[in-house]
């Protein structure tokens, strides 16, 4: 892993943007690739090993190959378990940590954004970082209240200097790929995907819009005894101060928590996922463990909001009514849903009972009034959908994803690998009844 160019690993790095059938198959691909050797041949301290330099080599680069690393530890739960673990805890340390930026950039990056005269703004200020992502990493700190002794723990989050631009050149790069996505995908058509995810890229990188939608958020969910989101005390363009959330970390809830912890952190997410739209008018779209924190009062904690979806109407009406109309069975009226939404190109001949027969699988979780995740359920789904003889394989790559839907759709499976990362059990069925327009008869 040493071996390979930062330029490369870089250019690759925006797969984990795209939707069901590339990021899966991205993580399908390297599952195979694996999975080629007996597992008995690859020594536990090889796999280990080289987990560890998938770590420090996408960790240093931050920036777009990050953010493959960050959805990969999302999707991890569809690996075969025999080889699964090394890589898992691996790319799970890319969801709270990675290798931090020098104490002096900080400070600059600090006298920037909040003045020379910055540290007066804090009683106390930890230079050590309590976590890194993508694009920034996040100090604690203690915010001065002006007649009082004591200060309001706060989380300074922080952007690493370049990586707009290392964001953004990832995306170039993309979108000189065009040609090679048509042969994964035929039906795609992949300009206007990309467009729409520089655009949401290059909100990201602005932590005064970021400020904006943690306070819409905030606002939408206030007292809410289910969902907590921590207020903004102050922003900038690349620095933000927000108030500390205590809480367990999701990635720590997957790896020891117990089944009621993790069925309790399974349907606030759920909650969280489908409500947002309707309270808030925005979808929260960057779903990995470590944007998460369930509290001792037993709220889930949600914080990052640098990648949202705005949806000032609430989640498509579309959505909730064809996946009605497809558990119903009524597969004309799925196909002619599907071809009026754009998922299926106007001339293209297909047959409806085909369509559905390829989603009623995916629609599992909400044909019963509870559902377990568990990562053996994704783990055959995968399968099922990036397997070249899989009839499901072949219809896929005849449908489109129009790029109104594109955020929905990678946020939904982004969603689903954390719920069977949690092996989270909870009444799927009833928040989205509750929640998602059409969807109710």
């Amino acid at each position: 892993m040493t071996d390979i160019p930062r330029r490369a690993v870089a250019r690759s790095a925006k797969l984990a943007s795209l939707p069901l059938s590339f990021a899966g198959r991205t993580v399908l691909g390297f599952s195979k690739r694996m999975t080629g050797f007996a597992s008995e041949v690859i020594s536990a301290e090889i796999q280990e090993r080289t987990a560890e330099q998938l770590f420090s080599v996408l960790g240093q680069l931050k920036g777009g190959a990050m953010k493959l690393g960050q959805a990969l530890s999302v999707f991890e739960a569809a690996l075969p378990e025999a080889l699964a673990q090394p890589y898992r805890d691996a790319l799970t340390k890319l969801q709270e940590a990675a290798p931090p930026m020098p104490s002096a950039t900080v400070h600059k990056v600090l006298a920037e954004q909040l003045g020379p005269d910055w540290r007066k703004l804090f009683k106390e200020f930890d230079d050590t970082p309590a976590a890194a992502a993508s694009i920034g990493q996040v100090h604690k700190a203690e915010w001065k209240v002006p007649r009082k002794r004591t200060g309001v723990p706060v989380a300074v989050k922080i952007q690493y200097p370049g990586a707009g631009d290392a964001l953004i050149a990832d995306l170039g790069q993309l979108s000189r790929m065009a040609a090679l996505f048509k042969v994964i995908q035929p039906g795609l058509d992949v300009k206007p995907l990309v467009a729409e995810l520089r655009e949401r890229v290059v909100e990201e990188l602005d932590y005064l819009l970021e400020a904006e939608s943690q306070t819409a958020f905030a606002k939408a969910y206030e007292d809410d005894p289910q969902i907590f989101v921590p207020q903004v005390l102050k922003a900038g363009s690349r620095v933000l101060v927000t108030e500390w959330v205590q809480g367990t970390p999701l990635s720590t809830v997957i790896g020891s928590g117990t089944v009621a912890q993790r069925d309790r952190a399974g349907a606030l997410m759920a909650t969280l996922h489908f409500s947002a739209p309707q309270r808030a008018g925005l979808l929260h779209a960057d779903p990995h463990p470590g944007n998460y924190r369930l509290m001792e009062d037993g709220r889930l904690a949600v914080i990052d909001f640098g990648a949202v979806a705005r949806l000032p109407d609430g989640l498509p009406e579309p959505v909730g009514r064809l996946t009605r109309l497809a558990l119903e069975g009524k597969a004309q009226d799925v196909l002619a849903g599907l071809r009026e939404e754009g998922f299926v190109k106007p001339d293209l001949e297909i047959d409806a009972d085909a369509v559905l027969e390829y989603l009623l699988p995916m629609l599992d979780p909400l044909k019963v009034d509870e559902f377990r995740f568990t990562r053996a359920w994704l783990r055959a789904e995968a399968a099922r959908i990036a397997s070249p003889r899989s009839p499901a394989y072949q219809l896929g790559r005849q449908l489109n994803l129009p790029p109104s839907y594109l955020m929905i759709q990678r946020v939904t499976l982004g969603s689903i690998g954390v719920l069977c990362q949690l092996e989270a059990k909870a009444h799927y069925r009833a928040i989205v009844e509750e929640w998602v327009p059409g969807f109710a008869p």
